[in-house]
């Protein structure tokens, strides 16, 4: 493993993948070691009886070597993530030792500009790995090229481009998630002979015959919707638009808004604006069971779809983390309490908004570039699948194997993100630059929905972008 330093030419880039293979007993998912314990059955043995590691020994022994890796995925979810580096651990004698923190991200470039660098850090956006780069260009390394074989193996292209500036490639993806769904209550839709609308078109004529049923006293309005975050309030509202723009303008138009080669205020964005508000603004389908359309400002995300449990509302559009936000006791399945549908498009198309993290180094010794290589393949997913017995997680690496997901809703995940019709973008608040995407996006989105109209809320936000950037 020594020998992978620096060149790809030394060690093929299907070596690791299929040394991992090996160690992970062939299953593609790290056997027996990868749910919670090792092979051995004591849960924290040092070696891997019953894996074959041979194939690791051409590459060195890497005993008595550790990684460090900084992280703002704390605990529960820190554990399924520790348990995922046990055959990686037990095939190559490498330590992984893990360090998670609420103050992640505030703290990192912190430890940067001390020169107290881990030597793996899991990015959550990609503007995160571009100040990094930018500012502190000399402290971060560029991803091993058997790690880039991985990812261009393993996952959709755009993938990469989120993990690289300025054309070199930093940072392979980790987890991901997908923001382009829509929560219902699956027996209100059945007793109601409801189906799940196939194209935005469908979904505005079942908002419409929802929103009549409840003119006549036959039930609840439509949507609910809440965009209250704390200091972040807004950034619910932000996926809406960037989820419109995808289906009304295009994934182009979307990359050309959220690098600002056209106007936040194009033509466009507006008409995105606006498509959006057919819902959002409009008093007949919204807010279900919470008030006016202006109390979507005031209602917290974490509990704005509640009322489709006590048929008060009958659909919510949140991230498939929302699944986590439910009440305790709530069955999340497509014959449960709710479960969740693709937000549809034109029906000829199917973009997909989503977010995930990004795996930066900040030191290229053999051992760190190998566990680059792990986490960014096929067999570190299936393995972290297996070790998050509970669900909650997705990857949207193609190697997945979706049989090792817990549960129902984690794989419709993953044949989303799988699908080769869908074609994915990241969140655009999380690209655009910080006074943008976090600021004037968030406080706009508020304003349009306690009655500023669209124009001079994109108006506003587009006098509020960086003349540098």
């Amino acid at each position: 493993m020594r020998r992978v330093r620096g060149s790809a030419a030394i060690v093929a880039a299907g070596s690791l993948a299929l040394v991992l293979a090996a160690c992970s007993g062939g299953d593609g998912g790290g056997g027996d070691a990868t749910g919670g314990g090792d092979a051995t059955g004591d849960g924290g043995g040092d070696t891997a009886e019953g894996i074959d590691c041979a194939p690791y020994e051409e590459f060195g022994d890497l005993s008595g070597t550790s990684v460090s890796v900084y992280t703002s995925i704390v605990e529960p979810e820190s554990d399924q993530q520790i348990a995922s580096y046990k055959p990686f651990e037990d095939c190559t004698g490498v330590t992984i030792n893990y360090e998670g923190s609420r103050e992640f991200e505030a703290q990192l470039l912190v430890r940067i500009q001390a020169g107290n660098l881990p030597d793996v850090a899991y990015l959550p956006q990609p503007g995160l790995l571009n100040t990094i780069v930018t500012q502190y260009g000399d402290k971060i390394v560029a991803a091993p090229e058997q790690t880039a074989a991985n990812v261009d193996e393993y996952y959709d292209p755009k993938w990469k481009d989120y993990g690289s500036v300025d054309g070199t490639f930093y940072a392979a993806p980790l987890g991901a998630n997908v923001k382009s769904f829509v929560w219902y209550s699956p027996s209100m839709f059945e007793d109601a002979g409801y189906e799940i609308p196939e194209t935005w078109d469908d979904m505005i004529t079942l908002s419409q015959t929802i929103a009549d049923e409840a003119k006549a006293g036959n039930g609840a309005m439509p949507w609910c919707a809440g965009v209250e975050s704390g200091d972040a309030t807004g950034w619910p509202g932000t996926d809406w638009i960037e989820d419109v723009v995808l289906r009304t303008a295009g994934p182009d138009v979307y990359d050309q808004w959220v690098t600002h080669e056209i106007p936040f205020n194009d033509p466009q964005i507006v008409d995105a604006w606006d498509t959006a508000g057919e819902i959002l603004k409009n008093p007949e389908f919204v807010n279900a069971g919470l008030g006016g359309v202006d109390s979507i400002a005031t209602t917290t995300w974490t509990d704005a779809g509640f009322g489709i449990l006590d048929g008060t509302c009958w659909m919510h559009r949140a991230a498939n983390f929302y699944a986590t936000q439910w009440p305790e006791g709530t069955n999340v399945a497509p014959d449960g309490d709710v479960y969740a549908f693709y937000l549809p498009g034109d029906g000829t198309s199917k973009p997909v908004l989503g977010g995930g993290e990004f795996v930066a180094a900040f030191a290229d010794r053999p051992e760190v570039q190998a566990f680059q290589t792990y986490l960014s393949s096929p067999e570190w997913a299936n393995a972290k699948a297996k070790a998050t017995d509970t669900g909650g997680w997705v990857s949207a690496n193609k190697g997945l194997d979706p049989e090792n997901l817990a549960t129902e809703f984690d794989k419709l995940n993953a044949q989303i993100l799988q699908d080769p019709e869908s074609v994915f973008r990241f969140d655009g608040s999380d690209l655009m630059p910080g006074e943008v995407g976090a600021g004037t996006f968030w406080t706009g989105i508020v304003n349009w929905l306690t009655g500023t109209d669209t124009q001079t809320v994109v108006d506003t936000i587009e006098a509020s972008w960086p003349a540098s950037s």
